[in-house]
């Protein structure tokens, strides 16, 4: 017995599943049985119904919001990072409220979207951003308006059985979000959920003191051959700048990070009788981030209803409104109001005050002083999403369903750049307001069947239609030349511009699904969908998607029956069709006009976009095998699945010739591949009376290929380039192959042997994208203590650390930028062994761009989440009439393994779809701990 528990605990340090066979504290087998039997009867929520677990055909992860509820950030998306396997979730910035990136089992598109479709109670919602007004290449994150507090459960479709129903919008999997509902015939429940705590920044970019810089100055100086006696740091008595160790240290960067502030707050009440059944609740969600000048706050209602009219006819409504306000800055690339740029590039030892008392401005960055002061930039979301359902039993066994869903999202935002700002003073003042708004609606019909002829047979039906809108319109204007900075509002300015558009899109489908049970051994599920739009040529705007699933539940046969290790075993296989037209414009396929370009006063238009009728849907073709395994009644459970994704037609924007007199032209053209593995192991190593221990490993690979593409496209900052048989989001760079120990000059490699270093020497070394990824949750309760401790990962990426490109330039920018400690390791004599190339403005050590040398290892191990919680004893509980109380302790971001060379791998300049891995200037992720309290009544 101790030998098999001491196995069981080192199998589960090493990867995460692992079980203890220890008899001593097992449960009886009737509670093991139970339990098994409620994993297996658990409902899953698929597109358009529920499913038990045990009748799913395709590759489904389903997360429980309990389990992700304690992480403290502002969307919910985030929240799933390292939970689902198959699914890349990262953050772009530490900004709360800020744009993730967010993929399951990869990238399938190069100019068309490569976000899932996300539904929440039935409601097609928009998680494209509405920004306008830029944070340099940062974009706000609309699912942040979302309260995760409201999430019942997240269902993810990954595969085509699961996705196909969904047909044109589902390329790229679909996140199906089910918010808390009330109970029939339950008393009134008050539930209180709160908590509050602090965030600061880790470890900080290690700039060089004011004599270091002065010291790597003077050194490329003498480098370049120049006299000793004339270089920029000697006494000012030589007309120098003063001596090194006389310059100055001025530490901007711990003047803009500070220690942030975390405070949630959600009352919710819920309950029903036999007809009726509620769910109330109000949150309020506030983020003081730790770099300065951004905060977020949501305040939010929700209110879910359901009616049974008579025993045959039932109705119900789920709505949520929400208002999200943030105080913005620009975090991204750009020197002009660059509020993190300011801080990390203006070099450490220029001072922030001229002589005269005014605010210094260096190598073309704001003053950072002014930018904490002065930065006004804030935006307001305003959201409503709600569904409106009936449902009618028209016969014992069919039903039929009808819904209307609207999301509806109003974007306000504005920015004033007073007159100590450089792109103020540049215009006397500059005030920009942006007014977006997004509409979508959709309206649905079901009639769905189902039957079980005999004991053997079970027959489902469901068929279906959908009619969609969307509808995007956007007010801009713009003020310069004011009064003074006390008069901020547009109407002040001398001078205006504006401008307005609108836009939209209906799409019109058709679906079904068969769904059939023998026996519960031999499991079949056929989908099909065809889907019309708008957006494409009058001959392609329908798009036909069909889906074919089997699966065999093995454990059924009786072969297997009498293996008791065995309590499940479940074999998958599927195939099918699914479509694309997300990212394109609303008239891609039209020839379209402009109107503004007007001569002598007289109004004028011209030729914008060349039609080409052909244009259709990007098609991605999936099959998948996968396997369900459960051991030791269910112990142990395993989850494997190994797929295939083939995207053709991808809709991309050709160039043109010049004498065409248009620059590009929508087509379908290009290929891109995805093919990798998933697998999933959760385990319950211990459980006895007072005692539990539960754990869940993930991990994915996923191999990404452009099978075809007719021209290379190089992404912004020209670091990555899409080609023919290169996975995307590689980088293409200049390979270092060492430093010259006699010479101390950096030696790259010639790839054409032509003994030149040119454009033609580019090569891939590292892709953005990781070749594993995964999370380790490990879960221990223990009477009424609660600990659960959450790892997630990625290896295999690499980072472009465009910080050290600037800041290790070797002399070469001086007071245009700041110098990295890692400038420090140069080459100085012969013998010396570095990677760091001898200190010089001449030659290509310092000129020649994008080098493998700043091109880092991006894998990192972090501990995501930390919680420690007790829950009052339920008697002690009933004395204050409450039923349940719970207070906890949780940190996020507490550790991170890494060999990145800054403060976090996990970053990314821009919201570039294209452009991953790529750093510059972008806030870390902050460290938090806060306390919460969970009260229900």
């Amino acid at each position: 017995m101790k030998k098999h528990l001491h196995v069981s605990i080192m199998l589960c340090l090493l990867v995460g599943p692992l079980l203890s066979n220890a008899q001593t504290v097992a449960p009886p087998d009737t509670t093991i049985a139970a339990s098994m039997n409620r994993a297996l009867s658990e409902v899953i929520v698929v597109g358009y119904g529920a499913q038990s677990k045990k009748a799913v055909v395709g590759a489904v992860t389903s997360i429980k919001a309990a389990g992700t509820k304690d992480r403290p950030v502002a969307s919910f998306d985030q929240q799933l990072q390292g939970r689902a396997p198959g699914v890349q979730v990262s953050a772009n910035t530490g900004v709360p409220g800020d744009g993730i990136f967010f993929r399951i089992r990869g990238t399938t598109s190069i100019n068309a979207g490569n976000d899932p479709l996300y539904v929440v109670d039935g409601v097609f919602i928009n998680n494209q951003s509405l920004q306008k007004v830029t944070t340099q290449g940062q974009a706000n994150n609309p699912l942040a308006d979302i309260n995760p507090a409201d999430i019942e459960s997240i269902s993810i479709l990954k595969d085509a059985t699961a996705t196909a129903i969904y047909g044109a919008r589902a390329a790229n999997g679909v996140v199906l979000i089910t918010t808390k509902r009330g109970a029939y015939n339950s008393r009134p429940k008050v539930a209180f959920n709160t908590y509050a705590g602090v965030a600061w920044a880790p470890e900080l970019w290690e700039l060089v003191t004011g004599p270091e810089h002065a010291t790597i100055i003077n050194d490329a100086w003498v480098n370049d051959g120049k006299p000793f006696a004339t270089r920029p740091f000697r006494p000012k008595s030589e007309g120098g700048r003063g001596l090194p160790e006389e310059q100055p240290t001025y530490d901007r960067l711990h003047d803009i990070f500070r220690t942030g502030a975390i405070q949630n707050y959600d009352l919710s009440l819920s309950g029903g009788n036999e007809k009726t059944r509620y769910y109330l609740s109000g949150g309020y969600n506030k983020q003081l981030a730790n770099i300065r000048t951004n905060d977020y706050q949501r305040a939010s209602l929700k209110v879910n209803l359901d009616q049974q009219v008579n025993d045959r006819i039932r109705v119900g409504t789920s709505n949520s409104l929400s208002r999200s306000r943030r105080t913005n800055a620009r975090v991204g690339d750009g020197p002009q109001g660059g509020i993190l740029q300011a801080a990390l590039h203006t070099p450490t030892y220029l001072p922030k005050f001229n002589d005269d008392g005014t605010y210094a401005k260096w190598a073309g960055f704001d003053n950072l002083d002014v930018l904490i002061k002065y930065t006004d930039m804030h935006s307001t979301s305003t959201r409503y999403i709600g569904n409106l359902y009936a449902e009618a039993d028209i016969l014992r066994k069919l039903k039929f369903r009808t819904s209307w869903s609207l999301d509806y999202n109003d974007y306000d935002e504005y920015e004033y750049w007073n007159s100590y700002t450089n792109r103020g003073s540049a215009s006397k003042g500059l005030a920009t307001s942006s007014v977006s708004k997004n509409i979508v609606w959709v309206n649905e019909q079901t009639l769905s069947y189902r039957t079980s002829p005999g004991q053997r047979h079970t027959l489902g039906i469901l068929v279906g239609n959908s009619v969609q809108g969307n509808i995007a319109q956007q007010t801009f204007a713009q003020g310069t030349n004011f009064p003074s900075d006390a008069f901020k509002q547009i109407a002040s300015a001398a001078t205006t511009t504006a401008s307005s558009n609108r836009a939209e899109n209906r799409q019109v489908s058709f679906f079904s699904r068969v769904e059939y049970n023998y026996e519960g051994k031999y499991l079949a599920e056929a989908n099909f969908r065809a889907d019309a739009s708008s957006k494409f040529g009058t001959d392609n705007q329908w798009g036909y998607f069909p889906s074919l699933g089997i699966a065999w539940r093995a454990k059924e046969e009786r072969f297997l029956q009498a293996v008791d290790a065995i309590s499940d075993l479940k074999i998958r296989a599927n195939y099918g069709l699914t479509g694309n037209q997300n990212g394109i414009g609303n008239f891609a396929s039209r020839g379209l006009w402009a109107a503004g370009s007007n001569y002598l006063d007289n109004p004028g238009t011209v030729p914008l976009q060349l039609a080409n009728p052909e244009l259709g849907w990007e098609t991605t073709r999936q099959w998948n095998l996968g396997l369900d395994l459960g051991l030791i009644d269910d112990r142990i459970s395993i989850e494997f699945n190994w797929y295939d994704k083939y995207t053709s037609d991808l809709l991309l924007n050709l160039p043109l010739p010049v004498s065409s007199g248009f620059r590009t032209i929508a087509s379908n053209s290009g290929e891109i591949s995805n093919k990798g593995f998933e697998l999933g192991i959760n385990t319950t190593n211990i459980r006895s009376k007072n005692f539990i221990w539960q754990t869940g490993f993930n991990i994915s690979r996923n191999i990404n290929r452009i099978e075809k593409l007719n021209i290379p496209i190089d992404a912004s900052y020209n670091v990555e380039r899409m080609a023919q048989g290169y996975p995307m989001h590689a980088f293409f760079v200049y390979r270092q192959l060492y430093v010259d120990t006699k010479t101390g000059d950096a030696v790259y490699e010639d790839v054409n042997k032509d003994g030149k270093i040119t454009a033609a020497d580019r090569q891939m070394t590292g892709q953005a994208t990781p070749k594993f990824f995964g999370g380790l949750n490990n879960n221990v309760s223990y009477k009424g203590f609660d600990l659960a401790v959450f790892f997630n990962f990625q290896w295999g990426n690499k980072v472009y650390n465009s910080n050290r490109f600037f800041h290790e330039s070797g002399g070469t920018r001086d007071d245009r930028r700041a110098i990295n400690k890692n400038q420090l390791n140069r080459w100085q004599k012969p013998g010396d062994v570095t990677d760091v190339p001898r200190i010089t403005t001449i030659g290509t050590n310092y000129t020649l761009s994008p080098i493998s040398r700043f091109l880092e290892d991006g894998s990192f191990l972090r501990l995501s989440s930390l919680t420690l919680g007790y829950t009052v004893p339920t008697p002690l509980a009933n004395r204050i009439h409450a039923s349940n109380i719970r207070f906890y302790l949780s940190g996020t971001n507490l550790w991170l393994l890494k060999k990145y060379k800054g403060p976090d791998p996990e970053v990314n300049v821009t919201s570039d779809p294209n452009v991953q891995g790529y750093d510059l200037g972008t806030p870390p992720q902050p460290r938090t701990v806060q306390f919460g309290l969970n009260l229900t009544l």
